[in-house]
């Protein structure tokens, strides 16, 4: 069953090109985000206006002296340190080397067919149960009875890339405002991970992709890029380094009373079996017929409540890390428009503008599937 509103309204995940080429109005992760932004400010908080650091790949803003996007060089007014901190190193430097919807759609076509990882049909059942509409998402009311998943063959799990990826999950502390300290082990748990899903057809498309895009001259490179934009850490509360992208995105993350984050089917069904996590509802039910899927749902974590998560379901650990790896680097803080099985889906990341990496590069805040209403 996938319709969950009256017929004069359509539930979209993504963009609805030939009908509409509006990109949508996101409801998903509002509140969050929109705290986010205003603790994070896209403007530069640690840099003269007249330098690129921190910068690399920001929209256009007619007020700031100089510029530092991926088409400055073609207009003459790039910031002047330009080529050193942007040039290879950070975003899309030339206009040559942008990358085009059709390139993103096309790109994430053979991610999606490459996943040979992905759940099967009969591996997951799914109970979804009660659909509510998106006005009825805050009222914080239980409508499920059952869990979401009533069965899933566990022995994906002992895949190497899910297995690398489940080692992770119980590595953070999930309030924010408390550090992050990974012991030896926890830091070799992530190289591990990124040496599996660097194994897999999934993993090799999107590098093959960006190293094509002149993004990165070898996956060595790319690799240290994904640890730094992942698993780098930064802090989102009073405590230094309490978050990263990883954290945040995949295993979720509590902040002023609420679920932040969360974003991940694997952690999701863990927790649930658990006892910690109970499915409340759903909002949105993709339309894929086979794995992945997408499903935006509402669920109290151990006491705090979610109001809307979307998250791929029954889709790979490498695959979720590709697709938001993809939008990010392409196009970091904004909606990116991506075609999974002939189905349009849009993938909406946000920036960590407060702190950097590198040579002014960003970590990442959030990212997470975009569902919308027209």
């Amino acid at each position: 069953m996938r319709a969950c509103v009256p017929l004069i309204v359509a539930v979209l995940c993504g963009l609805a090109w030939a009908e509409d080429p509006k990109e949508p109005e996101p409801f998903l992760e509002l509140e969050e985000e929109e705290e986010e932004a205003e603790e994070a400010p896209t403007s530069n908080l640690y840099s003269a206006p007249t330098s690129c650091q921190g910068r690399c790949r920001e929209a256009f803003d007619k007020h700031q002296p100089c510029h530092c996007n991926a088409r400055c060089q073609e207009f003459g007014n790039c910031c002047e340190d330009f080529e050193s901190l942007c040039g290879n190193h950070e975003g899309f430097s030339r206009s040559s080397d942008a990358v085009t919807k059709g390139e993103l759609q096309s790109t994430s076509e053979k991610i999606y067919r490459a996943d040979t990882n992905k759940a099967r049909k009969e591996d997951i059942v799914l109970n979804s149960q009660s659909c509510i509409s998106p006005s009825e998402t805050r009222d914080k009311v239980d409508h499920c009875p059952q869990p979401l998943f009533t069965y899933v063959n566990e022995k994906l799990f002992s895949k190497p890339t899910y297995a690398a990826f489940i080692n992770l999950l119980n590595n953070y502390q999930r309030a924010t405002g408390h550090g992050e300290h990974f012991s030896s082990q926890q830091l070799a748990e992530q190289d591990t991970f990124l040496r599996e899903i660097m194994k897999t057809a999934v993993m090799k498309e999107l590098y093959s992709f960006l190293h094509h895009q002149n993004r990165y001259s070898s996956e060595q490179e790319f690799v240290d890029d994904l640890k730094n934009m992942w698993f780098g850490l930064y802090s989102r509360g009073n405590e230094e380094g309490d978050s990263s992208g990883f954290e945040h995105v995949f295993s979720g993350e509590v902040k002023k009373g609420k679920v932040t984050g969360f974003h991940n089917w694997i952690r999701f069904y863990l927790q649930e079996k658990e006892g910690l996590v109970d499915y409340y509802s759903y909002n949105y039910d993709g339309p894929w017929d086979s794995y992945p899927d997408v499903l935006a749902m509402q669920f109290n974590w151990d006491g705090y409540y979610k109001e809307v998560g979307a998250a791929f379901i029954g889709s790979s650990p490498e695959f979720e890390f590709a697709l938001y790896s993809l939008c990010f680097i392409t196009r970091p803080g904004k909606m990116c428009t991506l075609s999974l099985g002939g189905h349009p889906l849009a993938i909406q990341t946000y920036t960590w503008d407060k702190t950097t990496y590198g040579n002014g590069k960003k970590y990442i805040a959030t990212a997470y599937v975009v569902c919308s209403t027209r």
